[in-house]
């Protein structure tokens, strides 16, 4: 049983998992993906830059439809001050798992709703710490070769193969899948969105 939307919803994003999550809750909505170039945002604080990415993201889809609701959204992962975005190659997603082997980091995720019609802008960031168990060299290497860290920030899938590096986490689930539901749903219900 889907929701009832009020208003029509845009997810400015082509991940499968933000996809994924969105319909695992029922919520209806269109995909138009954002065509910002991810790399021309030069900044090294991680709630700035998920921040900014999820705006723009928003706004390039928002300046076209400005009746809908859009969600735009970015996921990254940070080391103490390291910022691990997606993996550039096979070579650097097995740096960025070393790195995270035996370890604690934090995954950041901003995101953004606006409604041009409404004038209505709301960005928030949303940050979850995950503790990894000591990964051995057979266990990056098996795990790369699934090739399942493409286009993954931080080079793994909590919800997939990489399951079995996570100990434990503190925070939100979903928001180190790509998207923090809960965050997102009481916001799109705070704006009559969506109702259920």
């Amino acid at each position: 049983m889907k929701s009832i939307n009020k208003t029509k919803l845009i997810l400015a994003s082509q991940s499968p998992r933000r996809k994924e999550l969105l319909e695992q809750a029922c919520i209806n909505f269109d995909i138009k993906p954002s065509s910002v170039d991810e790399t021309s945002i030069k900044e090294n604080d991680p709630e700035k830059l998920v921040k900014t990415l999820s705006y723009l993201k928003a706004m390039d889809i928002a300046q076209n439809h400005s009746a809908a609701w859009v969600l735009g959204a970015d996921t990254i992962v940070c080391l103490n001050k390291l910022i691990l975005e997606k993996p550039e190659s096979k070579t650097h997603a097995v740096q960025m798992l070393k790195t995270l082997s035996n370890r604690a980091h934090t995954v950041y995720t901003g995101f953004t709703l606006c409604c041009g019609k409404k004038n209505k802008t709301i960005t928030d960031i949303v940050k979850t710490n995950v503790f990894f168990k000591k990964l051995s060299d057979k266990e990056i290497e098996w795990y790369v070769n699934t090739n399942e860290y493409f286009d993954k920030a931080g080079a793994y899938a909590i919800q997939g193969k990489g399951a079995f590096f996570i100990k434990k986490i503190q925070g939100s689930y979903t928001n180190v899948v790509g998207l923090p539901l809960c965050e997102v749903i009481e916001y799109l219900i705070s704006e009559n969105v969506v109702e259920f």
